[in-house]
C-alpha cells in the first residue's frame, strides 16, 4: 500500500523511516517533508494547511493510509477533511484534538474524569488574571508557585513557569496583552506549579483498546541542567527508569483509560496517539498536559526501539480493531536522541546554513540521524528551522547509547550548531535513587 505522511519535522522523518520498513508499504509520500525524508521517501510540495490539495493528492496516488504528524493540522481539522472524503487517516478529529489544542478543554476534561492534575483557574482577560495573582500573593518576595498557560497552541512555548509575583504578572501581560502567541492567548489557565520529575507516556488508541508505548523523557529547557527558556524539546531517551512496570499500569488505569472513556462519553471518541505529559510529585503522579500526536523528539528514540510493524498498528487503529494487534515488540536496548539546533534558538535564528558530516555520522553503527529543520539547496542539506537534527542512537545501556549519539553529533557541523550535552543524564540519577 501507499502511505502519505503530513509534516516536515523530525517526527515525520522517523515515521517515514519506520513505515518504509514495512513489507506491506510500497511507497511513502511526505508532505511537505525535509531533506531527510527526501532521501528515504518521496517529498510532496504541498503545505500542511492546504487541505483540498492534500486530499486530492491522497486520492490520486491511492494512499491507503494518511498519517498526520503535527498538532496544528489536527487541531485545524485535517483528519475530518480526509474522513469526509472516505479516506483512511491516522489522527484524532478536530473535536478530539482539543485535548492539546485547548488547555481549558483539557483541564476541564481531566477534572471531570477524576484524573490527577494540578489545581487551576481559567481567565478570559488579563485584568481578572492580574487580580487573582495580586489578591492571592500579596508579598513581593513571596514564592508564587504557578504556571501561566496560553489556552491554544503555542509551539510548546505557551507555558510559563513562575516563581515570583512579578514573573506571573509579566507572563499574563505577555500572553494576554502583548499577544505573544496570538489567538492562543484568548484565554489563560493559571495552575499550581508542580515540582518533581517529568516523564512521557504515549499510547495508541482506537477509542476502545489502548496500546501503551515504552515510556520516554523529554528535555524541554534549552540548556544543560534544565536551564534557560523552554523549547520544543532538546532531546529525549527511552525507556526511562523513572517509571517501572507497576507505575505504567497505574498510568493506564488512572490516566489513560479514564481519559479515553471520558472522551467517549462526551461523544468525542479519540483515535490516534494519546500522549500524557506526567510529573512525578511528592503526592504521586499528575498529568501536566496531553498531546494528541507522537512527541518530537520522543518519537525518534521510541521508533528506533519498536520492532513491531508500525503500519499494522496504525491501520488497526484507523479500522477500530486494535484489539487484534499482539503485544508490541521492543528492542531491549535503550535509545537516546540529541537535538542539534540553530544558533539563537528558541529565539530568532538564521536559515540556509550548509550541513556537513551527515554521511560520516550515518556510518556509525546503531545511529540514525533524523532531519527536522532541514531543506535541500542545490542538492545540499541546509538548515531551515530552529531544531535541525535529532541524532539518535541505540546502546546496551543508556550511557552507551548517549556516548554513541554524541559521537555522531561530533561528526556533524554547520555554522552556529549547538546542542545540550546532558541528554539522558537524568536516568543515572534515577538509577542511583532507586
Amino acid at each position: 500500500m501507499n502511505v502519505l505522511i503530513i509534516g516536515n519535522g523530525g517526527r515525520e522523518h522517523a515515521l517515514a523511516w519506520k513505515l518504509a520498513q514495512s513489507p506491506r508499504v510500497e511507497r511513502v509520500f511526505v508532505a511537505p517533508g525535509n531533506a531527510g525524508t527526501a532521501a528515504e521517501a518521496e517529498n510532496v510540495d504541498i503545505g500542511m494547511e492546504d487541505f483540498p490539495r492534500l486530499v486530492k493528492f491522497a486520492k490520486e496516488n491511492r494512499a491507503a493510509l494518511t498519517v498526520v504528524g503535527p498538532e496544528a493540522p489536527l487541531c485545524a481539522g485535517l483528519a475530518d477533511a480526509f474522513q469526509a472524503e472516505g479516506l483512511r487517516v491516522f489522527g484524532p478529529t478536530r473535536s478530539a484534538a482539543q485535548l492539546e489544542g485547548s488547555k481549558v478543554f483539557c483541564k476541564n476534561l481531566l477534572r471531570n474524569a477524576d484524573v490527577p492534575t494540578a489545581d487551576y483557574r481559567v481567565f478570559r482577560d488579563a485584568e481578572s488574571a492580574d487580580r487573582y495573582i495580586n489578591d492571592r500573593y500579596s508579598l513581593p518576595d513571596e514564592d508564587v508557585p504557578v504556571v501561566v498557560k496560553a489556552d491554544g497552541l503555542a509551539a510548546g512555548k505557551g507555558a510559563i513557569v513562575c516563581r515570583r509575583r512579578k514573573e506571573a504578572l509579566e507572563a499574563i501581560d505577555r500572553i494576554a496583552r502583548q499577544r505573544a502567541f496570538g489567538d492562543a492567548g484568548n484565554q489563560l489557565v493559571i495552575e499550581e506549579r508542580l515540582d518533581g520529575h517529568e516523564a512521557s507516556v504515549l499510547a495508541i488508541t482506537d477509542g476502545r483498546t489502548i496500546l501503551t508505548l515504552s515510556p520516554a523523557q523529554d528535555h524541554k529547557a534549552a540548556h544543560d541542567g534544565d536551564k534557560g527558556p523552554n523549547t520544543g524539546g532538546m532531546g529525549a531517551y527511552s525507556p526511562t527508569p523513572l517509571l517501572d512496570d507497576a507505575q505504567i499500569r497505574w498510568v493506564e488505569e488512572h490516566v489513560l483509560v479514564p481519559t479515553v472513556h471520558a472522551m467517549k462519553r462526551a461523544r468525542i471518541p479519540f483515535r490516534g496517539v494519546l500522549y500524557a505529559g506526567l510529573m512525578m510529585t511528592s503526592q504521586g503522579l499528575k498529568v501536566l498536559e496531553y498531546n494528541v500526536r507522537f512527541g518530537d523528539p520522543e518519537c525518534q528514540p521510541i521508533l528506533m526501539r519498536l520492532k513491531t510493524d508500525l503500519a499494522d498498528v496504525l491501520e488497526a487503529t484507523v479500522d477500530g480493531r486494535l484489539d487484534e494487534i499482539a503485544a508490541l515488540e521492543w528492542d531491549p536496548r535503550p535509545a537516546v536522541c540529541v537535538v542539534m539546533a540553530s544558533e539563537g534558538y528558541p529565539g530568532p535564528y538564521e536559515k540556509g546554513k550548509p550541513i556537513r558530516g551527515l554521511d560520516d555520522a550515518a556510518r556509525l553503527p546503531d545511529v540514525k540521524v533524523f532531519h527536522a529543520g532541514t531543506a535541500l539547496s542545490g542538492g545540499q542539506a541546509v538548515t531551515s528551522g530552529g531544531r535541525v537534527l535529532g541524532v539518535t542512537a541505540l546502546g546496551n545501556s543508556i550511557p552507551a547509547a548517549k556516548l554513541q549519539a554524541y559521537k555522531a553529533v561530533k561528526c556533524i557541523r554547520w555554522e552556529g550548531a549547538w546542542c545540550r550535552k546532558d541528554i539522558s543524564d537524568k536516568a543515572l540519577e534515577y538509577g542511583r535513587r532507586a
